[in-house]
């Protein structure tokens, strides 16, 4: 098959010749649709009603975020991390900040690192929240979105209590905390998981044995471990699929370490298994913030007292082969960087999220780039869409939870 190109805008990867002796129809869906999530443009070729190829084209959010982050300072560039996956801000700035503070060997006060966890767990929980409410509503259940949306807000009331922003808080920064608990706060998280937690199987009982649910979702979608493995997908969408891989277990951080938590994975790879992952994956993250709660006093430390923090060494730069071998082992086998540069992973609700840093001396990182989940997602649309009807797009677009912002950086 070869691209169309009508004007430089994509529309088919089969000839004009090739669509009209097969009757197949080319349909734009986005990056105006709401069911894409976000500015995302599907140009689909069906064939009656079943989907026969799907071409994604991203770029319509694009803001530049990784560049900007080069004139930045490293304190100054926390805040458009908040922008990139702006589901999960926390996370963001969770991955960037070990990075910075590992550049620069700032070493942190180990209360900061459980509050990391708990604010993290919290924002898998919020960010899961959105998942399921939309997931839900795109497939005509209304009800999900309205309960879901309201259980966030109780997530973002407890943001608010303690940064005064209820999404993009900055609250996680390079070496600590913005500020420190509120009083009253870990009461309030407390408060907030004895109503959340019989909330889950309230959610149970109105989706997981649902027989509209099951068939909208069950082997719909299907993605092999194989392929999740060959398109680089991480997080839920890796694990309902058989990938055994969650960073916060394989790569510890922060104080995930101290923690006992469950992996969930399912081998069916379809949307409903990528449901159940998250389903379980709430669960999890309400068992790790009541562990943090027994770890974290109310009042102490809540940043580096640190006085001697220097410029990171300069990133010797070179064009060579064995720069190029060096940074592909770095990527594939998490070898280890040189002076001069960092490269820090964390498990945020969508997979894995991953900061390359490099400096040239300076108080601004030369080089700022994200390995962020929600792309290979986006990219393995033509692999699980294909073969599906029309109106299972939506569906599947949905289990497999990406984010645009996350994309388009």
């Amino acid at each position: 098959m070869s691209q169309t190109l009508i004007t430089g805008d994509i529309v088919s990867r089969f000839t004009q010749e090739e669509l009209d002796q097969n009757g197949y129809t080319v349909m734009n869906m986005g990056p105006q649709h709401p069911s894409t999530h976000g500015v995302l443009r599907l140009v689909l070729t069906l064939d009656g009603e079943r989907v026969v190829d799907c071409v994604p084209d991203i770029g319509f959010l694009h803001t530049g975020i990784e560049k900007t982050a080069e004139v930045k300072t490293y304190n100054q560039a926390l805040t458009v991390t908040d922008r990139m996956d702006y589901l999960a801000p926390l996370s963001n700035n969770l991955g960037y900040s070990l990075a910075v503070e590992k550049l620069l060997g700032v070493d942190i006060p180990e209360r900061v690192s459980h509050i990391r966890v708990m604010l993290a767990e919290l924002q898998r929980i919020s960010s899961h929240m959105v998942w399921l409410g939309t997931s839900g509503l795109d497939a005509g259940a209304m009800s999900m979105f309205l309960y879901c949306f309201q259980d966030r807000e109780r997530v973002l009331d407890l943001f608010e209590n303690i940064s005064g922003v209820r999404m993009m808080t900055s609250f996680i920064m390079p070496g600590g905390l913005m500020a420190d608990l509120t009083e009253g706060f870990l009461d309030k998280v407390k408060e907030f998981l004895d109503y959340f937690e019989p909330h889950i199987q309230m959610y149970h009982g109105l989706l997981t044995g649902n027989s509209i649910w099951l068939d909208r979702t069950k082997n719909v979608g299907v993605l092999s471990a194989e392929q999740a493995l060959d398109y680089l997908c991480t997080g839920p969408v890796a694990r309902a699929s058989g990938v055994d891989w969650d960073i916060r277990r394989d790569f510890p951080y922060a104080a995930y370490a101290d923690y006992d938590f469950k992996v969930c994975t399912r081998p069916e790879g379809d949307s409903y298994a990528r449901y159940i992952v998250r389903m379980a994956e709430l669960d999890e993250s309400v068992k790790i913030v009541r562990q943090a709660l027994k770890k974290i006093s109310p009042t102490g430390v809540y940043r580096s007292d640190d006085r001697k923090v220097v410029p990171p060494p300069k990133w010797e730069i070179t064009r060579s082969m064995e720069s190029l071998i060096h940074h592909f082992k770095l990527f594939t086998e998490g070898y280890a960087p040189t002076p001069g540069e960092v490269f820090q992973r964390v498990e945020s609700p969508r997979g894995e999220l991953a900061f390359h840093i490099t400096s040239d001396g300076s108080n601004r990182p030369y080089r700022m780039h994200a390995r962020t989940p929600s792309f290979p997602h986006v990219q393995v649309m033509p692999v699980i869409l294909k073969g599906h009807l029309l109106a299972d797009v939506v569906v599947i677009l949905a289990s497999t939870d990406f984010v645009l912002g996350d994309v388009d950086r």
